[in-house]
């Protein structure tokens, strides 16, 4: 099964974003989206559904203090990033 990464402008702004206050996580950052584009189920990522006012939504960690949240479409198998940050700001 193939999975592709589909980056809005909004999303790149926001990444960006936070790179810029934490360099110190690019790694961590690239090996996650490179891993959850192989294999979006893989357990290092404790990809999970939320619920709420962000319903519809899925979550990815990049480590245990920050995370992505993303548009999971599995029909047409693109994953949409949306927000990245710390617990706080991305719900």
């Amino acid at each position: 099964m193939s999975w592709s990464l589909v980056f809005t402008d909004q999303y790149e702004k926001r990444a960006l974003r936070f790179l810029k206050r934490h360099p110190e996580l690019e790694k961590q950052y690239l090996k996650t989206l490179q891993l959850l584009e192989a294999n979006p189920f893989h357990p290092s990522l404790r990809l999970h559904p939320l619920s709420g006012r962000l319903s519809g939504l899925h979550s990815v960690s990049i480590n245990l203090s920050y995370r992505i949240t993303l548009e999971f479409l599995i029909d047409g198998q693109d994953i949409v990033p949306v927000n990245v940050g710390d617990h706080d700001t991305v719900y």
